[in-house]
């Protein structure tokens, strides 16, 4: 218990002082305009409070994410509670932070954008591409995964190809209609239910008593999958994702005062961080150790393990969550990857989005891919998605990094993780089932080898490169 308690308290110090650290290190400024105002359009850039900008990020971050990785990540022991602390603080809510702050000082640029002025047009035509591919993938998973548990509730009356059209729906009037008209009016309410079902789920195992175990630093996956990289891909928005900075220039179009950058930013990872905790925490202590947690996700799966522990612990209250958590969550993690996805082609061809028939030109290719997806088996494809969403992550880390370099900062603030994210994508791929399936010492050696590479490349040629950038930051 010593160790849950110590990992909330920890990432609640982390937000007050390293969150600071870092704001003041990039230098918001309170007095600088923001995109919302300077490029305002009544669509994407709309000035919004900050506390539903926060719970909005919240949500679009979070979705299953720091449930079901969260329960997964359980599985290696404890252990889980030091990564998703330090990862969240030093590379998650960095990561988020810095991509979120430099997207404002780019008028609310797209991820692929902001990776072009860093790392050079090579690189952002192959991370165009790259991301745009993760975000539709992101829309229809999250567009059938909802729907069997919809048809499963209603089998007598509707079948899964209604709930698909109906989600479908849904998304697709999420992503053409302005943010604030369903976004930013549903969200922060769906982000207070997930915000609920945590303190609650946290605070009925503290106060039942239940056992959490203490932190240990040995391995009790029962499978005996390594914990280097394999957990640190298993526990992705529960630490660090990189889908997040595809999610925050939706944010940065809306935020209306850069100061309020680290609580939007840093804030919500370190949310998530603590929501994360609660679930590894509910997953060991609820079903008495690793094996137990192990045996229930082979027959139920999260999703199950999840409506039984909310159930238990809030009773009815928690049946509802718990299905607002399976099924909501992962809708408007959906319907953003799409919003997303269109702002991201919108930026990259330089296509005004303010009338609708602008916006719809656009859209409606992205959803007639996204159908064309749900009629096919694309669960090999999806396997590499826990290796593209940590790729994504060291590559926005590397574009950081070199946009503090360029403003004579202190870049090991990136730096850092970018080079341990760098092991943790590479080592990944290479000992993975999907990937060359090499064994695990000699995939970690090479692993390491190459971040080390990379660091040598950012600090020599990257330091280059970033002195002949011309800055495009709005004044």
């Amino acid at each position: 218990m010593l160790s849950f308690i110590a990992g909330i308290v920890v990432l609640v110090l982390g937000y007050f002082i390293y969150g600071k650290f870092i704001e003041n290190l990039f230098g918001a400024n309170e007095n600088r305009k923001t995109p919302a105002f300077t490029m305002q359009d009544g669509v994407d850039y709309v000035p919004m409070p900050t506390w539903k900008v926060f719970l909005i990020q919240l949500l679009n971050i979070a979705g299953l994410g720091p449930i079901f990785g969260a329960i997964q990540g359980a599985l290696f022991g404890p252990v889980a509670f030091l990564w998703i602390a330090l990862g969240s603080i030093f590379a998650g809510a960095v990561h988020d932070y810095l991509s979120g702050m430099i997207s404002v000082r780019h008028n609310g640029a797209s991820l692929s954008e902001i990776q072009g002025v860093y790392l050079g047009k090579k690189i952002q035509n192959i991370m165009r591409v790259f991301t745009i591919v993760l975000l539709v993938l992101v829309g229809v998973v999250f567009v059938t995964g909802p729907a069997k548990l919809l048809a499963a509730i209603t089998p007598d009356y509707m079948t899964l190809t209604f709930w698909v059209v109906v989600v479908f729906a849904y998304y697709f009037l999420a992503t053409i209609l302005p943010i604030d008209v369903i976004i930013g009016r549903l969200y922060p309410l769906f982000g207070i239910a997930l915000v609920i079902m945590a303190v609650g789920v946290g605070g009925g195992i503290l106060l039942k008593g239940y056992h959490i175990p203490e932190i240990q630093f040995v391995n009790m996956h029962p499978k005996n999958l390594p914990i280097f990289p394999m957990m640190f891909i298993t526990i992705a928005c529960g630490a660090i994702s990189g889908f997040h900075a595809t999610q925050s220039p939706l944010m940065a179009r809306c935020m209306v005062n850069e100061k309020e950058g680290r609580r939007v930013f840093y804030g919500a990872m370190i949310a998530e961080g603590i929501i994360a905790m609660v679930w590894a925490a509910a997953g060991m202590a609820f079903y008495g150790g690793v094996q137990g947690l192990a045996g229930t996700l082979g027959k139920v799966g999260p999703s199950g393990a999840v409506l039984e522990i909310t159930k238990t612990l809030l009773g009815p209250l928690g049946g509802v969550l718990a299905m607002l958590g399976v099924i909501a969550c992962p809708i408007t993690s959906g319907d953003t990857a799409f919003r997303g996805a269109r702002l991201m082609i919108a930026d990259m061809i330089n296509y005004k989005q303010d009338k609708i028939s602008k916006r719809l030109l656009l859209a409606a290719p992205l959803f007639a891919v996204g159908i064309a997806l749900t009629f096919i088996n694309f669960d090999i494809i999806w396997r590499y998605f826990a290796w593209a969403n940590q790729t994504l992550a060291m590559v926005t880390l590397w574009a950081a990094e070199v946009y503090l370099v360029k403003k004579n900062k202190n870049h090991w603030v990136a730096t850092i993780p970018a080079t341990f994210m760098s092991y943790v994508s590479s080592s990944y791929i290479l000992q993975a089932k999907e990937g060359f399936k090499l064994p695990a010492t000699m995939s970690n050696i090479a692993g390491i080898l190459i971040a080390i590479a990379l660091l040598g490349i950012f600090m020599t040629a990257g330091k280059r490169f970033a002195q002949t950038i011309e800055l495009e930051e709005t004044a």
